[in-house]
């Protein structure tokens, strides 16, 4: 019988395990992983950003998360030797409109305590010669990180305090009883006092399976990015990103560099028909089956159609993808994408077709899941880690939905 088991190896489930052994010193916890590999999903496939938090409403729980996570990551690393950068990001207005959209950026910043600078077009620049702008933000703190190394020192130090990480578990059954959880692979059946599951892209069947009556479901978005080669990886200096649309529901491609050395470009946000699914046009039956049946997938597509159809576009054309990265960096060429690349993000869709950009949470007496934790997640990992620990053990009530957090 463990104390506390996790389902799911990606960073939030890794920080939850690091954040009970902070609390319950000497606990028995269990985190289990369906993979061979931890962080093998949307950990392992994000940008590598360590977000200041720019885009959130002042005085939030994402504004505050991402503030703590920023500097919770980067701490972090030095104790465990994992190289990051801290080389700033320049948020770019190329139009009219994306000005005024900045301005109301600059106030937010300021309100959140993040500093940074405004660039004028000289400015800009004289500091990235290659980009084009009408003017821009400069984020210092924004830095880059392998996310994917950060969950290997997490594993570690869980196991060095006493506690344990199971791979290759396929969880295919959860019974909550009054004693505490039973969960059930092909082969073996783990017992636990408290389960608390971050299961990502596979969070809905997690928790449906455990007996609890949801009214969402998660739908995959592909972002599809490209590697530059290695004559352009360093075309600029800083991360290069637009000022987000608030009429969009994705952020928009930018320039991205990689703490290996690369430079990519991307994502953009297209619909995606198979949760874990990452070469180009991979499919699921059970994915697809699971979006069609769900009323909420059909009324959140009438409401987006417009921009799922450009996405849709963009994905079957690199020359208008092309056409998007040139719009702040005019010099990229068609033949500088290369290595096409996917991540998957699992986007929790309520029954009436909107989007949840909040946390997501569902409990019971023994069980708490994590049905949606919002971008920056693997920034904000270490806090929300804490947060649910703290919501898990010193409040102890049922829980939904935290108040919707203003988005940018």
């Amino acid at each position: 019988m463990y104390d506390h088991c996790i389902i799911g190896g990606g960073i939030v489930g890794l920080a939850v395990a690091m954040a009970l052994q902070e609390r319950l010193a000497g606990a028995k916890i269990i985190v289990l992983e369906k993979e061979q590999e931890l962080a093998r999903h949307q950990t392992g496939h994000n940008s590598g950003v360590i977000h200041a938090g720019i885009y959130y409403a002042p005085g939030t729980l994402k504004a505050k998360l991402c503030r703590d996570g920023a500097e919770a990551t980067k701490q972090f690393c030095r104790e465990n030797s994992i190289p990051f950068e801290t080389c700033g990001k320049l948020l770019v207005a190329t139009t009219n409109a994306e000005v005024q959209r900045m301005e109301a950026l600059e106030d937010r910043a300021q309100r959140n305590g993040i500093e940074y600078s405004r660039l004028t077009i000289g400015q800009l620049k004289a500091d990235e010669p290659n980009i084009a702008g009408l003017g821009a933000l400069l984020v210092h703190s924004t830095g880059i990180v392998d996310y994917a190394v950060v969950c290997r020192a997490m594993a570690h130090r869980i196991v060095e305090r006493g506690g344990k990480i199971k791979r290759g578990f396929e969880v295919r059954a959860i019974h909550e009883h009054e004693k505490g959880v039973r969960i059930e692979a092909s082969s073996e059946v783990i017992e636990t006092r408290k389960l608390v599951a971050c299961a990502g892209l596979q969070s809905d069947r997690i928790a449906l399976m455990a007996g609890l009556k949801l009214d969402h479901r998660i739908v995959p978005f592909r972002g599809e990015y490209y590697s530059l080669p290695a004559s352009k990886a360093k075309i600029t200096q800083r991360l290069i990103y637009p000022i987000p649309d608030p009429d969009l529901p994705f952020l928009g491609i930018h320039l991205t560099r990689t703490i290996d050395g690369r430079m990519t470009v991307g994502p953009n946000a297209v619909l995606g028909f198979a949760r874990e699914g990452y070469a180009k046009c991979s499919f699921s039956l059970q994915d697809v089956g699971s979006m069609a049946g769900f009323p909420g997938f059909w009324k959140m597509a009438r409401k987006n159609w417009r921009s799922a159809m450009s996405e849709f576009a963009n994905s079957a054309s690199r020359a208008r993808y092309l056409t998007q990265c040139q719009k702040y960096c005019p010099s990229l060429t068609i033949s500088d994408l290369q290595r096409p690349q996917a991540g998957i993000r699992a986007q929790a869709v309520m029954a009436n077709g909107s989007l949840v950009h909040d946390f997501l949470f569902k409990q019971t007496n023994r069980m708490l899941h994590v049905c949606n934790a919002p971008s920056p997640a693997a920034t904000s990992a270490i806090p929300i880690g804490r947060m649910i620990v703290d919501r898990l053990l010193e409040r102890g009530e049922s829980f939904g939905t935290v108040p919707a957090q203003a988005e940018a």
